[in-house]
């Protein structure tokens, strides 16, 4: 976390205890806006992970047929003969 430094003036119209409280709270304000960015991050990265695993599915699919196509006419090829 980082270090919050309080001007002289607003510790001392604050008070020791005004100052610690208001230093937690900008604290927790940060980590909660860390965790806030961290979740949409995260699923953005979830959402193009599985755009990128059905994309691959599709390739993966069209290279199969693809093969399977090729050794049936190298089959039909050398059985004709």
């Amino acid at each position: 976390m980082a270090v919050i430094n309080v001007p002289k003036a607003l510790r001392e119209r604050l008070t020791e205890e005004g100052t610690e409280a208001l230093v937690r709270i900008l604290d927790k304000m940060e980590e909660h806006g860390q965790k806030a960015v961290l979740e949409i991050v995260e699923g953005r990265f979830e959402r193009r992970l599985a755009e990128a695993k059905a994309d691959l599915i599709k390739w993966m699919f069209l290279f199969w047929v693809g093969q399977i196509g090729v050794q049936i006419g190298v089959l039909f090829a050398f059985f004709r003969r």
